[in-house]
């Protein structure tokens, strides 16, 4: 049976237990270094409490060593992933290939996974990475439902991770050079400046303004929560949600609302799928995707491309949820019209004539009179309200939200003088304990007391589920107590068996087996990029492996003095997005090459790759 696994983002041990406590099948953090969110690293001690409890459930561990590495860097890497692997994390995930060849050769029990960061957007490369012995891969952003589908009927034995919610970069992965071009901040190494978040200037070959100072790279976050039955049913067995840079809060909200859609699905279908961990979550409040940080929200290329707008034009800070009109304006206070409830302290925010985001701070409420701490001089009647700061929501989620708890049953029968007791749990986990006793049938049923002893598992990770009486004698309740601690401590010194279905070795996929390059389906290299620092080769090893691979050596755009003109690589088109794409035939009302120009005057080449449906951004010669 496929197991459905949630994978939710950890920025640091409290955001990781967190996403545990709220759903999470697994959860990915970065180490110290060598991650791809620089300011996002853990210690070694933080990352062993987390794999600690995360085994409790079943869950899993991934740590993000998907960094591009420089020569002088790779024994620190290497002796990182080996203490990583000593203390149990569960997978590693990589994106330079020196890094991958060095760490194929060593014996580590945690697997290997293609971060996005490797740029997996085709079936192409999908074959050539499982080639080289990846079991799984993260697949690109843009691909569409249709196209991951495709991908797992080609190659079902490869595990696909796909991203479901969250952020989203507006090049393909690994790909971004703006950053480093603009601010000398590499993306591949972590240190993204956010280039896609600033406002730009669109002009003309003529130098005519087609759009001025618009956020027109920003693009709105991922929300795939609709969608999830459909990709289960497309073959991806891990639902990535992005935010290791977000706060608890988020991770709370976000991980317990798609890991109750995700329940809902293996609900419809019991004999289909499973969750890939343990324990069933309660929570205190409702979860809600649009009260956590969000642009607006896209399925992105879900459905392939749309006349859907992708971006957020007037602001790249979040949104929030809708929660009605401006009705009427009366001094220093204005009604709603809608059913939302508001407190003092939310933030709202509108966007007024000018296409500016305006926001501000609730003062005093009184029903659905609000009353601002100063009120926009732009707001008028008619205008579409958003919360960005729900007074109400935050303050609960500051507080315990959730429990976790995993399943027990017990059975207590006697035989002659001895108590037995029989733990099973919903992981598959048994025990068994016994007590000596001077065994006598009691007056008056015993039954509910020993239900009400054996049920009483306080802060432990069990929940009684069932219990089986099968006497009619009397059991002080002191002798259940003991035996109920003694039993239960056993069943927590077992561990859970993670992987659900039959761990296999690092290698090459068994969709190769019986095949040869002869047969003429074989993928024997890696992607032909159009600039050779498109591999991202930033240390020797990975030069080799390349060349070994048939592709010429190449410097990495991060290393290379004579930087190439390709800044990025983007399925988001801005022609389309303006409503001028030429397969609608309709002429737009400029001249090209249109160009983007920065506030600081800086100026960018957009070149419109319609063969291959991508947008190009290069900088200007």
């Amino acid at each position: 049976m496929p197991t459905l696994e949630l994978l939710a983002p950890a920025k640091n041990l409290e955001c990781g237990i967190a996403a545990i406590d709220h759903g999470a099948d697994a959860v990915y953090i970065g180490a110290s270094r060598f991650g791809a969110r620089a300011s996002a690293g853990n210690s070694i001690e933080d990352i062993d409490r987390l794999c600690r409890y995360a085994h409790q459930y079943g869950a899993k561990v991934f740590v993000t060593v998907n960094t591009i590495i420089y020569d002088d860097e790779m024994k620190e890497t290497v002796s990182l992933v080996q203490t990583l692997d000593k203390i149990g994390v569960d997978a590693l995930l990589v994106q330079d290939m020196g890094l991958y060849s060095r760490l194929k050769k060593l014996s580590l029990r945690c697997h290997l996974h293609a971060s996005t960061q490797t740029d997996n957007r085709s079936k192409e490369k999908v074959e050539w990475l499982a080639k080289q012995g990846f079991r799984r891969i993260v697949l690109a952003r843009e691909l569409s439902i249709e196209e991951i589908s495709g991908i797992h009927q080609a190659f079902p034995d490869v595990e696909l991770e796909v991203f479901v919610h969250g952020a989203l970069c507006v090049s393909y992965s690994g790909q971004c050079y703006a950053s480093q071009y603009c601010f000398r901040r590499s993306a591949n190494r972590g240190e993204c400046a956010q280039f896609c978040r600033l406002p730009f200037t669109l002009k003309d070959a003529e130098g005519r303004i087609v759009e001025q100072d618009r956020y027109l790279l920003s693009l709105k976050d991922m929300a795939q929560i609709d969608n999830l039955e459909r990709l289960v049913r497309a073959g991806a067995v891990s639902f990535k949600i992005e935010g290791r840079l977000k706060d608890v809060d988020y991770v709370k909200n976000v991980t317990a609302a798609y890991s109750e859609a995700l329940n809902r699905i293996v609900a419809r279908y019991p004999d289909e799928y499973s969750r890939a961990s343990y324990g069933k979550c309660t929570y205190s409040f409702v979860p809600d995707i649009r009260k956590s940080f969000n642009r607006g929200f896209t399925p992105y290329f879900a459905d392939g491309r749309t006349t859907d707008s992708l971006i957020t034009y007037f602001s790249p800070k979040s949104q929030g949820e809708y929660v009605g009109k401006v009705k009427e304006i009366r001094g220093y206070s204005f009604n709603v019209a809608g059913t939302a409830s508001f407190s003092n302290g939310d933030g709202l925010c509108f966007l007024d004539r000018d296409g500016q985001l305006v926001g501000f701070r609730v003062n005093k409420v009184e029903g659905n009179r609000i009353f601002p701490l100063r009120m926009p001089k732009s707001l008028r009647p008619g205008m579409q309200l958003y919360r960005n700061l729900d007074q109400s929501f935050t303050a609960m989620m500051a507080r315990p939200t959730s429990v976790r708890k995993i399943a027990i049953s017990f059975r207590l029968w006697t035989e002659g003088n001895v108590i037995f007791l029989q733990a099973t749990d919903e992981a598959g986990r048994q025990a068994e304990t016994s007590a000596q006793g001077d065994i006598q049938k009691a007056q008056k049923p015993q039954a509910e007391n020993i239900v009400r002893q054996l049920s009483r598992l306080g802060d432990t990770v069990f929940s009684a589920n069932e219990v089986i009486v099968e006497t009619d004698a009397f059991i002080p309740s002191s002798i259940l107590s003991t035996m109920r601690r003694d039993i239960v401590a056993e069943m927590e010194r077992m561990p859970i068996y993670i992987n659900k279905v039959k761990k296999r070795e690092e290698g090459p996929s068994d969709v190769y087996e019986g095949r040869s390059p002869a047969d003429g389906n074989l993928t024997l290299l890696p992607p032909d990029y159009p600039e050779s620092y498109l591999y991202n080769a930033s240390n020797s090893e990975a030069k080799t492996f390349y060349s070994e691979q048939g592709r010429a050596e190449a410097n990495a755009f991060e290393t290379d003095v004579h930087n190439g003109r390709m800044l990025m690589q983007c399925r988001y088109c801005l022609r389309n997005e303006l409503g001028y794409c030429t397969k609608n035939k309709k002429k737009a009302p400029w001249k090209e090459p249109l160009t983007l120009e920065m506030t600081d005057g800086r100026e960018f080449l957009l070149q419109f790759d319609c063969r291959h449906c991508q947008m190009n951004v290069l900088r200007k010669q």
